[in-house]
């Protein structure tokens, strides 16, 4: 998590980059409208004016530092190499290709230059190269004038100043400056409003865990009095996966623990192409949906789409939706398969399972089954990526409370799981590892990643029966 000075900062560094690409567009579109030497493409072939270029400019300019973000390119800009701006900068550029390149196969949008894009390309990363560098150059000179920095004093337990101290030390951030360490247990408030006097630091960071908190109240309200900022470490509230962070409920400020994504732009990211994608997936799928149909219609009598309650996000109940492959009495028979269960855990699986009919095995075996899930995704209850709903019965059998964190997220019509092996991996233990280690390293990138890695999975047929 970003603390406000270092978020506005991203916020400007962005803005500057979008201003940035902006111009160097225009730039080269005038380079290569106006051609006068010839060097920039045939002096015969003229190109649309500025104008119908905007639809490529309008996702260049506000998508590329976004993308740029979800690579990491704007942290611990003094730490990093231009080897690994290159790479950043590189997997961008791949990112917008494969937008742009969608509008134009999908939306008939016509790319009226690729020269322009190609110059805009290799100019505009070498445009962004030297601003980084250009503020690197600048954050390392007022380092060294000092007047950049930020002088801190933290109170608190001395052990736990101590840890404090290292984590700033270790976390790479030269802009702030320890100037005094008061130990809360040992002193008066009177020697730490001394201390207030003496350094006039800009802000007051408590690390109190071992603490009286009638003591910590003292020192803040003396913050408080003398103006000064104070910050307050949740260190002395101990959890090993929930990250804290604060929100208001009912007018009251809530420090609020969480050990799956919150509400955040990003996840109204997730929620936006979620639905846009499956509405575009449900389009390219539709003569799947035609197959499905009339094959199982002609194979097996009953309901061509199968219901079942499935365990949704904090295990709430939704319906959810697939081409039928078995009989219409499987549930009834499915008490008579226990016994060749081939999953661990509270999760029901059986290989060549006699309820599928032939047809429904064909269905299985290319994931087409899945598609009317799509459907769940319009709705809301699911997302394209996320862990794989359980039936709700399987949902009550999870015995370990760890395990039930896998409903913290919005389940997914794919997941990690589907991409490693779906069926090959017999261990629900496995499975839930896969599931928490999508949630606890969750971004956009991976949600991409994922979908990307699902394509060869659908098509080599890995673990699907």
């Amino acid at each position: 998590m970003l603390g406000r000075k270092q978020e506005i900062n991203l916020q400007i560094n962005q803005i500057l980059d979008s201003c940035l690409i902006a111009l160097v567009f225009w730039g080269c579109h005038a380079l290569r409208y106006y051609n006068p030497s010839g060097w920039f493409g045939p002096v015969d072939v003229q190109i649309p004016e500025f104008g119908d270029f905007l639809w490529e400019l309008s996702i260049v300019v506000p998508f590329t530092p976004v993308v740029l973000e979800m690579f990491g390119y704007y942290e611990h800009p003094l730490q990093k190499s231009v080897w690994r701006s290159l790479r950043q900068l590189g997997k961008t550029l791949v990112v917008i290709g494969v937008i742009i390149g969608g509008c134009v196969v999908f939306f008939k949008w016509g790319a009226q230059s690729r020269v322009v894009l190609v110059m805009v390309t290799f100019v505009g990363g070498g445009a962004l190269l030297l601003k980084e560098a250009f503020i690197r150059m600048h954050l390392r000179s007022r380092i060294r004038e000092r007047g950049w920095r930020e002088d801190i004093l933290i109170a608190g337990d001395r052990s736990d100043m101590d840890t404090l101290r290292r984590q700033i030390e270790n976390g790479g951030d030269p802009s702030l400056n320890i100037v005094s360490m008061i130990d809360l247990g040992k002193s008066e408030v009177e020697e730490f409003v001394s201390n207030l006097h003496e350094y006039s630091p800009e802000r007051v960071v408590f690390a109190a865990g071992q603490v009286k908190f009638s003591r910590i109240q003292e020192a803040i309200s003396a913050c408080e009095a003398e103006g000064v900022e104070a910050w307050l470490s949740t260190d002395f509230i101990r959890t090993s996966i929930a990250r804290p962070s604060l929100d208001v409920l009912g007018g009251a400020t809530m420090m609020v623990f969480r050990s799956a994504p919150g509400v955040s732009w990003a996840i109204s990211v997730k929620e936006l192409y979620d639905r846009v994608g499956a509405a575009l997936i449900i389009f390219l799928t539709l003569p799947f949906w035609a197959l499905a149909w009339i094959g199982i219609k002609l194979c097996s009598p009953g309901p061509v789409i199968f219901r079942q309650q499935r365990g949704g996000k904090n295990g709430r109940a939704f319906s959810m939706y697939k081409f039928r492959t078995m009989g219409i009495d499987a549930e009834k028979n499915k008490a008579s398969l226990e016994s060749e269960n081939e999953m661990s855990g509270p999760v029901f699986k059986v290989e060549n399972d006699p309820r599928i009919f032939r047809f429904g095995g064909f269905l299985r075996r290319w994931s087409i089954d899945e598609l009317p899930q799509l459907l769940n995704v319009l709705l809301g209850q699911m997302s394209l990526v996320g862990p794989r709903p359980l039936p709700v019965d399987e949902v009550a059998r999870i015995e370990h409370s760890a395990q039930r964190r896998r409903l913290s997220m919005k389940p997914g019509l794919t997941c990690l799981w589907q991409v490693s092996g779906r069926n090959s991996i017999t261990s629900f233990d496995e499975w839930v590892e896969l599931d928490l280690k999508y949630i606890d390293n969750w971004s956009i990138w991976l949600d991409c990643k994922v979908l990307l890695l699902t394509v060869p999975a659908v098509f080599c047929q890995r673990g699907a029966k």
